[in-house]
């Protein structure tokens, strides 16, 4: 790379870079990319100046370095024999598998103002999943929703406030007071999208469990409540200093039982009191500790779901001095094995089974990369996307019945999506991080009949980094997930899945299809921040060179993705590329590449998901509550930008003006808008040389 040139320091210039064609098959990324900027265009500053960095944990432009490859290197070319009605297929999956567990303090800024200003985005992100999977699940709770408390109303209408002062635990959440307009919101935002809702009863008090939100929310929210979460993380009360030192599981068994018998003598209870979801350990306890106080069997008639929380490990030590230290260094490579998901599934199995013999749903109701906000560089990167898939998919295939992962607001890494800080909503967008990929690929995976099933499949010569997954429908193979932890932007280390339908356990023949569809969830490295490519492949040069003449953003839709930070309104930008790949009828194979890093979702059969749970649907604001100055150019554009010479005409925004239009970023940017290619040297012109 030239002297100065950071393409770190311009991931929208990396994002126009990977979009410049389109391959028939697999992913090959550019292998040398250099950058010479015009005369007075140099950076000033590259990504050295990350170490320095104080804004918000959501927005930390940390990296770290993608883990080295294995040496030895795995088998690259792995033979599966699918068979019907295979031994070993889990339980009947929804297609909303995968939800989002929203921390009740920070549900006004994800959800919306109130009920009558919906945040536009989380709508359109919610709709997404729907649109594969047919309902969306969410949980608006956690640690804040043990202290909460509803009120008639709050100051300014809103829906909810946080007493600072009020502070009197080690993880320093505050205590809540809310509105049932909360509730309403979260009633109107099902009013658009099929959202099924989790809420909890605060839990901080069990001589008076306060019972006004269970009530207004089977008033308000109706069949779209489906649970109502009875403590949050109680082996971690004590802890906490919630509850004395001696505080167990035999002393939680009887403030749910208190719980059930309040519920029972109040008015509008008679559906919430049947909603419950136990017992959300953390680990601290583990499930069998309270099974076995025979709560189940005691008060099944109010238990919903049985349920607990987990992390694979913690940042606690770096943000509240709890603990020990963690070194992220050598805890990053962890997450790019199978082996995290099986270390974080096996302790469950029991459970699962324990949970289908007592007839009751399991659910991971909290989860994420770590507690405590996760990390920097290993929370918000592309191989985060690839960890929540391979996990999620695995907890499918061994009987649990949901997961739910966790958005914390701007001071943890690992949200699915997070809006801009309030004093930036007027020209930046939201920010899709990389588990909500995840959770869009299962959800397209498992589809929406909700009587999917997934198997774990592999072969002796399987490795650690090339997990793979078969989702069946009435016993039959209909899709596959393939994934490749590698990352190794050459493409040597791309691995191929050579797929054979069999006939089933009697040995019958079947038929190979003559091709399959593909849809890829990629990115260049596994340290990748933002801007991955769901079903919107890209090839590239063997070089590439660039002459940069000014600062303004190209953005050509060529890849399918939510962008990077401040990027997005909920919707897939880009035209969706979908590879068929013709198989060989001869030898009865279908060959699907998985690239490194990345991963690919195999249709069987020409049934498609994507729009099979709803119609596409996307929402617009209806509602402003800025009205004046609102021109919305990106601020690093505008600072330097040349004004294009004087040459657009000249106009005011400010109201009142004898001229008052704004011309729009896409407007200006327009003239660079250029059309890929035979020609591409000559069409982008002065702007770029490619050599």
């Amino acid at each position: 790379m030239a002297s100065g040139a950071s393409i770190a320091s311009a991931p929208s210039l990396l994002l126009f870079i990977l979009a410049f064609l389109s391959c028939s098959r697999g992913i090959a990324l550019v292998n040398a990319i250099t950058v010479y900027y015009a005369p007075g265009q140099n950076p000033t500053s590259t990504s050295a100046d990350v170490a320095s960095y104080t804004g918000a944990a959501a927005y930390n432009p940390t990296t770290l370095d993608p883990p080295a490859l294995p040496n030895p290197m795995p088998q690259l070319s792995l033979n599966f024999n699918l068979q019907s009605n295979a031994a070993g297929m889990s339980i009947p999956q929804s297609g909303a598998f995968l939800g989002f567990s929203v921390e009740m303090s920070v549900s006004n800024q994800i959800l919306g103002k109130n009920s009558t200003i919906l945040q536009v985005p989380f709508l359109n992100l919610l709709a997404t999943i729907q649109q594969r999977s047919g309902s969306v699940r969410v949980r608006v709770g956690g640690n804040s929703q043990d202290t909460a408390s509803q009120v008639a109303s709050l100051d300014d209408g809103k829906v909810l406030e946080k007493d600072l002062s009020g502070v009197t635990n080690p993880t320093q959440t505050p205590p809540l007071v809310f509105t049932p307009d909360l509730l309403y919101m979260m009633r109107n935002i099902s009013d658009f999208v099929n959202v099924r809702w989790f809420i909890g009863i605060p839990f901080n008090d069990s001589s008076n469990f306060r019972l006004e939100i269970a009530q207004s929310a089977q008033v308000i929210l109706g069949d779209y409540l489906i649970g109502v979460q009875a403590g949050n993380e109680p082996d971690l009360y004590a802890a906490h200093l919630h509850r004395p030192t001696n505080y167990s599981q035999f002393d939680y068994v009887g403030e749910v039982a208190s719980l059930i018998n309040d519920m029972s003598q109040t008015p509008d209870l008679s559906v919430a009191k049947n909603l419950l979801l136990i017992p959300s350990v953390s680990g601290t306890w583990t499930p069998e500790q309270v099974w076995d106080t025979g709560i189940v069997d005691a008060l099944s008639s109010n238990i919903a779901w049985l349920s607990v929380e987990h992390y694979p490990t913690d940042n606690c030590f770096a943000e509240f001095g709890i603990g020990s230290p963690v070194n992220v260094t050598e805890l990053w490579p962890t997450y790019l094995m199978h082996t995290s998901a099986q270390s974080l599934v096996q302790p469950y199995l029991n459970s699962t089974n324990f949970a289908q013999q007592k007839g009751k749903p399991f659910i991971m109701f909290e989860t994420n990369t770590a507690s405590c906000g996760g990390f920097a560089g290993v929370s918000d990167v592309f191989g985060a996307a690839l960890w929540g898939l391979d996990y999620g998919l695995l907890m499918a295939a061994s009987n649990f019945s949901g997961a739910m992962f966790h958005v914390g607001g701007e001071s943890v890494y690992y949200n699915p999506f997070i809006p801009p800080p309030t004093n930036q909503s007027t020209f930046r967008q939201w920010t899709v991080g990389p588990v909500y990929y995840s959770a869009l690929v299962i959800a397209e995976a498992l589809g929406p009949s909700n009587v999917s099933q997934v198997l774990e499949v592999g072969t002796e010569s399987q490795s650690a980094y090339t997990p793979n997954y078969v989702i069946y429908e009435n016993g039959q193979p209909v899709r596959m997930v393939l994934i490749n932890f590698l990352s190794d932007s050459s493409g040597n280390s791309n691995y191929t899945a050579n797929i054979q339908i069999g006939g089933g356990q009697t040995g019958q023949s079947a038929s190979i299809p003559s091709q399959v569809k593909v849809k890829y969830l990629t990115a260049s490295s596994v340290s990748q921040k933002g801007g991955y490519t769901w079903a919107g492949q890209v090839c590239a040069l063997k070089s590439l060179k660039i002459l940069v003449m000014a600062s303004h953003v190209l953005f050509l839709p060529s890849i399918q993705t939510f962008g990077s930070n401040f990027e997005s309104d909920g919707r897939l930008e880009g035209t969706e590329i979908i590879e068929t790949i013709s198989c060989d009828q001869t030898a009865q194979i279908c060959s699907v590449s998985v690239p490194a890093p990345g991963a690919a979702l195999v249709f069987l059969t020409d049934k498609s998901t994507e729009t099979a749970g709803a119609a596409s649907t996307t929402f617009a604001t209806t509602v402003e509550t800025r009205t004046i100055n609102t021109a919305t150019v990106d601020p690093s554009v505008l600072a330097t930008s040349n004004g294009r010479n004087g040459s657009l005409p000249m106009g005011s925004s400010s109201k009142g003006s004898a001229n008052g239009q704004v011309v729009g970023v896409r407007e200006y940017m327009s003239g660079f808008m250029v059309v890929l290619g035979v020609g591409v040297a000559s069409a982008i012109g002065l702007l770029m040389r490619v050599v």
